[in-house]
This record gives structure tokens, sequence and C-alpha cells, in this order.
């Protein structure tokens, strides 16, 4: 990766964090900013998926550390670096979501469903709140993506038939959920919105 960056004739760092925790966000935000001078982007992609079972058997463990990553880990992040942000004069940020939260799921568990649920109402509002520091905020919310966590959480034969009502057919490519996130990032006059990357399966 970042020999990549480097033959792009651009800088790049790799710093670990976990982001349920907020010392460790604050202390990689604050590394980051001391290197680079500013913080220009966010884009909030930790998260984590377990199979769909019945609200009897979760557990608030499972409940717990879902919430912890994909929720909670967001809201760190974006408080880490608003501050900056705003001193700066501006930035972008913008948050992974999931379809699961905009309509529920058939194969995602129901922590899961909630706290990307929950990325879009912290979206929205942050958006509205931060909008007038030249901070805008956006989500995108991809559908079924060709991942390892996909092939790997959902069965062979659910697979089959969320792509046969899936309108083009097919699941969505990582990087044309990227190039959402690259439209995000390039663009100023968008905020308070979330696109959808899932091949139709949900009317925005």
């Amino acid at each position: 990766m970042l020999k990549t960056v480097k033959n792009l004739g651009a800088e790049g760092v790799i710093l670990q964090a976990d982001v349920s925790k907020y010392d460790q966000v604050k202390s990689m935000v604050d590394e980051l900013v001391e290197r680079f001078g500013r913080i220009d982007i966010l884009v909030n992609n930790a998260g984590i998926f377990t199979r769909m079972k019945p609200i009897e058997e979760i557990t608030d463990d499972e409940w717990d550390s879902i919430m912890n990553v994909n929720l909670k880990g967001v809201f760190y992040c974006c408080k880490a670096v608003i501050p900056y942000m705003k001193k700066q004069g501006g930035g972008k940020i913008i948050n992974i979501s999931s379809t699961a939260g905009r309509q529920g799921s058939r194969a995602s568990s129901l922590p899961y469903a909630a706290s990307k649920a929950g990325v879009l109402g912290l979206t929205y509002t942050l958006a509205y709140q931060l909008a007038k520091y030249n901070i805008l905020v956006n989500a995108v919310v991809p559908g079924q993506i060709e991942t390892d966590i996909l092939r790997q959480s959902v069965p062979p034969e659910l697979r089959e038939m969320q792509k046969k009502q899936t309108p083009v057919g097919r699941f969505g490519k990582p990087e044309e959920v990227a190039h959402a996130v690259v439209f995000l990032a390039e663009n100023d006059y968008v905020t308070a919105e979330a696109i959808n990357v899932c091949g139709g399966r949900v009317p925005g």
C-alpha cells in the first residue's frame, strides 16, 4: 500500500489503533496531524460483522462488540478529527454504512443492522451541525459487495438469491464502493447525503 502511495508521488504512513478506544484514536489522529500538519479527509471504514441469529440468542458481549466498533468507532474518529478540521477551516468526513442500516437484512445480524442505521443518523446530524464550519459529512451505503466477509458469512444459496434480487444481477466490487468515496472526497457541495452502492436493490 505504501509503495502505491509513493508511486503516486505522495507520502503515506500506516498507524494502528482500536477504534473502540478513544485514547488510541486520539493518539493516532494527533500523530497524523503532527506529521502532515492537517487532516482533510476522514473515511470511517472500520467494521465487524456477525451471522444472523434470533434476538434471544444475542448476548450483551456480541451486541457491545459490534456497537463499539461499527458505531462508537465512527463517533470517536469524528470526535478526534473535528477540532482539527474546524481550526483549519474545513474538511470531509465519509462514513461507511450499509443497506442493512436502511432496510434491515435477512443475512445480517440485528446488532450489525442497528449499528449501521446509527451511522446514518450520526452522519445526517453531524452534517447539519458542521456545515457552517465547511466540514461536509456524508455516507456511502454499500449493498452486497464481493469481499471475504460476504463469502464467509453468507451461505451460497442465500448469496445466489440476493444476486437474483439485485437489478443489475451481480454483487458489487470493492472498487465500486471506493469510487463513491472518491466522489464525496472531491465534491465541495454535497453534505448530509447517503449514496447507495447496491446495484439498485435499495431505492435512494
